[in-house]
């Protein structure tokens, strides 16, 4: 038999029980993904729809109701026109371009170069903040370990990275090829940053709080084209010219 104290905790288990789920709710399988910056802004209902868009933010094509892709026009444009202001006709990143499209009739270029200068900042700013959830959305797996044990190390040291942006003063897209099932496009950053590494102690051991330093990055970007997910993750770094 209960006896009355056993009664009034149980109770109790049970109210506190139903105020966590009202506080912490439950899943639905609606919960909101981690930004893509590459991800179709216009495609989300509600109000953002009618928001223009950001550097950060690229708009993909959408997909019909049925699924089917809606077909980008780059195809349809003569070939001197295609590629204008992102690769010379008849180049090898033109061609590369030709055969992502033939590839994902959805790929828009333009789109494209938008959404990786935004995910550029992002994955800078987010390796310096060693903000793990937004580099794992945005990073190969192997290029992911090899940001995350240069942060892991700095943590053990105590030391804290700063790095701001000053400006992005180019975008340029210079390879592009169809790989299999996978697209490839390597980007050239150039832009100013004041960055800066602090010890334990707060005091500058690299970098400096006030000199502006010209940066200049190449990065390949890889997607699946039979995908249905419209993210590009980072593949590859290296310091450029």
């Amino acid at each position: 038999m209960f006896d009355i104290y056993t009664i009034i905790f149980l109770a109790l288990a049970v109210f506190i029980f139903l105020r966590l789920r009202s506080v912490l709710g439950q899943r639905t399988g609606r919960e909101r993904p981690p930004f893509n910056p590459f991800a179709a802004r216009e495609s989300r209902p509600g109000p953002v729809a009618d928001k223009p868009v950001s550097d950060k933010v690229v708009a993909l094509p959408t997909r019909t109701t049925e699924g089917a892709a809606i077909k980008s026009d780059e195809a349809d444009k003569p070939v001197v026109e295609r590629w204008k202001g992102i690769a010379a006709a008849d180049s090898a990143a033109a061609k590369g371009l030709d055969a992502i499209v033939a590839a994902d009739p959805t790929f828009d270029a333009g789109h494209f170069i938008t959404g990786a200068r935004g995910a550029y900042e992002m994955i800078v700013t987010a390796y310096a903040e060693g903000d793990r959830p937004t580099l794992k959305n945005l990073l190969a797996r192997d290029v992911y370990d090899g940001f995350e044990s240069v942060i892991r190390e700095r943590e053990t040291r105590g030391e804290v990275a700063e790095t701001r942006f000053v400006s992005i003063d180019a975008t340029n897209l210079i390879a592009a090829e169809q790989r299999g099932k996978t697209a490839q496009l390597t980007v050239r950053f150039v832009s100013k940053l004041v960055s800066m590494t602090r010890d334990k102690a707060g005091a500058v051991i690299d970098g400096s709080a006030d000199k502006v330093t010209d940066v200049t990055d190449v990065w390949t970007f890889a997607r699946d084209t039979t995908s249905r997910d419209p993210n590009w993750k980072l593949v590859a770094t290296e310091t450029g010219h």
